[in-house]
């Protein structure tokens, strides 16, 4: 049991005004069971009761440590030495909380200069790191406040985590699996201006967990650091034999397996999943080119002649496949990414590499400005693939997003994916209230609106957006899909059930550039964002599908946010577009689902400049685009070949319900 954090009754002068009580809904407002609380001032103290259930148990964390553990009921007394908590619900539904706050007597000293926390007690022999290190991010935490930097430089080697002594959080991540708890390796909860030296180390994860989350935090700095886990969450098998309609594929050491039931099943967490699909590479990395789409349908019924190779029942030539090629098998579970961002203000990753995910490699939702310099998904020894999703995703975030010099190889979706979230209006309660639901299983509970914002009311059959935006006047979460949104003014004209909402308030600048993206599944880069976009210097190669697309919807994901301003200079374009995926129908694919854009009065995406690139290519489209104004395309190197088979009707631009172009002749 851990112990209580005591203060001598006498260090209490008075009661602050009373928080009262953490009801269910402000619990699942912050996370399927956890809520996280601001401390006032570093000379309070936090009273209160645990919540009423039998047998249930209950702990405050500073999101690192655990303060405080009990069983319903049962008070606490705590002082705090950080800047936020984490009331977790451990075996329970949402439960409430009774808490207050009183103030010490003697307020602390603020420190004012840098420490530097050396970890060369973090065991770098296999054993488990995770205690020795979060006890150091727990004391850089406790000495900051507002004033201090602390510095956790680790000495260079393998450091490992295990999910047994893991912290257990609850939140929720958009675009992922949603889980009760989440078994964190690394929790940088709470923090300001904390930087972490990995100095070229590698962190291992094993089994299922999350391995980074840096949340409600300002300042954070990673350097040096690679990520990955101690088995590949999909595996790789070269085919050694095709014959009499079957197909043998060998599998390296560092995959793991099993054959049960005449089936394969991929064993990479620890958990038997059934594949569903395989992708094709060649030896040295490239997507093989089929020209269809990429994830190929694969009967796993086999048989395992020895521990590295399996014989399926499958004739990998009739999919156009031959020997010394690569599949991946691949399912469709996102569990765990490598790390989340949430709440995280002033986040900066210097080399930071991942090379291996459950999930995405990195998510970043409600966070504003994220500095990327160098790292990336890069391809660990011997392997095809890097991280199962997304390399980089960026839902609801604000203020600027800075990518420079990353390479991004393998991985199973785009490199970049940056969007809004909108909500679709389910019911029109009063001229000035409405029903909102998220849209996608996937995205949910996260904030997306809060009092005090503004809003952009989208027409979900058109996607315009309406020149007037609303504010909220308040805000209340009925379960994980649906809010109660009350606006300070009546809806616009117009606006009703079916229509989408997005938050005005939260939309990203982005700047990618000197980036390399390569050999990837489905799309290059994906922006879905009003406020500036600059891609420069980036070489894209061998994308499957388009290497930069520009996206929006209000009826399928609900990612949406407009492009007003996007400029695609001095890239280097090789071969992309050699299969087909999801709104990838040229080299720049400028696609939102628009239901009706026949009746549009303004197009969707706006002011696109793509000027001084060069084009490396087999005979697609350059460009394909729906419901865009403002398309400029001049003074680029253009070649085409016949590396691959052509696709879609050869011409070089595709333009469909588009307004003004200027597009450069062959």
């Amino acid at each position: 049991m851990f112990k209580q954090l005591i203060v001598p009754m006498a260090a209490v002068v008075a009661w602050q005004a009373p928080a009262g009580e953490i009801s269910e809904s402000d619990m699942l407002k912050s996370g399927r069971r956890m809520v996280v609380l601001d401390v006032r001032s570093q000379d309070q103290v936090l009273t209160g009761t645990a919540p009423k259930g039998a047998g249930e148990t209950f702990r405050i964390l500073n999101g690192v440590e655990v303060l405080w553990e009990g069983k319903n009921g049962e008070s606490f007394r705590i002082l705090p030495h950080c800047r936020k908590l984490c009331l977790v619900s451990v075996d329970s539904e949402n439960k409430a909380w009774d808490i207050k706050w009183q103030s010490e007597l003697n307020n602390r000293a603020m420190a004012t200069h840098s420490v530097v926390l050396k970890g060369n007690k973090v065991p770098t022999d296999g054993t488990d790191a995770g205690p020795a290190l979060r006890k150091l991010i727990a004391n850089a935490g406790n000495m900051g406040y507002e004033k201090q930097q602390a510095t956790i430089e680790l000495p260079r080697g393998e450091y490992h985590f295990y999910p047994e002594s893991a912290t257990k959080l609850s939140y929720y991540i958009s675009n992922h699996d949603q889980q009760d708890m989440q078994p964190v390796g690394l929790p940088l909860v709470g923090l300001k201006n904390v930087k972490i030296n990995g100095n070229g180390s590698t962190f291992i994860f094993h089994g299922a967990m999350q391995p980074v989350l840096i949340m409600d935090s300002t300042g954070v700095e990673l350097n040096g650091i690679t990520i990955k886990h101690d088995a590949p969450y999909y595996n790789e098998g070269k085919i050694v034999e095709i014959k009499d309609g079957k197909t043998t594929l060998e599998f390296a050491p560092q995959f793991r397996w099993e054959v049960k039931n005449g089936h394969y099943f991929l064993m990479g967490d620890g958990t038997p999943r059934k594949p569903g699909a395989v992708l094709a590479f060649e030896a040295d990395g490239r997507m093989v080119a089929t020209g269809k789409a990429g994830d190929m349908p694969w009967p796993n019924k086999c048989e395992k002649l020895s521990d590295t190779r399996v014989r399926f029942f499958n004739d990998a030539a009739k999919l156009g496949l031959k020997e010394g090629q690569v599949l991946v098998y691949r399912h469709y579970g996102r569990p765990h990414p490598a790390m989340v961002l949430y709440r995280a203000n002033d986040t900066v990753l210097n080399e930071v590499v991942f090379q291996d995910s459950q999930g995405m490699a990195l998510i970043a939702q409600r966070s504003r400005n994220i500095t990327i310099n160098g790292g990336g998904c890069i391809c660990a020894e011997g392997r095809i693939y890097t991280v199962s999703a997304d390399a980089t995703h960026f839902s609801n975030c604000a203020g600027t997003i800075n990518v420079t010099g990353a390479v991004y190889e393998g991985m199973m979706d785009d490199a970049i994916n940056v969007h809004s979230t909108c909500l679709g209006i389910e019911k029109v309660l009063s001229e000035r209230e409405v029903i909102a639901r998220y849209m996608h299983s996937q995205a949910v509970g996260f904030e997306v609106f809060e009092q005090g914002e503004r809003v952009q009311f989208i027409n979900g059959a058109t996607l315009e957006n309406t020149p007037e935006l609303g504010k909220i006047a308040a805000v209340q979460k009925l379960d994980e899909e649906h809010l109660r949104i009350t606006f300070e003014a009546p809806l616009p004209d117009g606006i009703g059930k079916g229509d989408a909402l997005e938050n005005a308030d939260w939309y990203p600048a982005v700047n990618f550039i000197g980036c390399t993206v390569q050999h990837n599944r489905a799309r290059g880069t994906l922006f879905t964002t009003p406020k500036p976009v600059l891609v420069k210097d980036c070489k894209f190669i061998g994308s499957s599908g388009s290497a930069i697309l520009l996206a929006g919807d209000a009826q399928g994901w609900y990612e949406s946010g407009r492009c007003l301003d996007v400029k695609i200079i001095n890239n280097y374009f090789d071969h992309n577009l050699i299969q087909r995926y999801q709104f990838t129908d040229g080299i720049i694919s400028i696609y939102p689902m628009v239901k009706k854009p026949e009746l549009q009065k303004v197009r969707y995406h706006q002011n696109i400049l793509i000027e001084g690139n060069t084009f490396r290519t087999h005979r697609v489209p350059l460009i394909y685009a729906i419901s865009a104004d403002g398309i400029i395309f001049r003074n680029n190197d253009v070649q085409f070949d016949d590396l691959h088979a052509p696709m879609h009707d050869k011409k070089p631009y595709v333009l469909k319900h588009c307004g003004k172009t200027e597009l450069q002749q062959f």
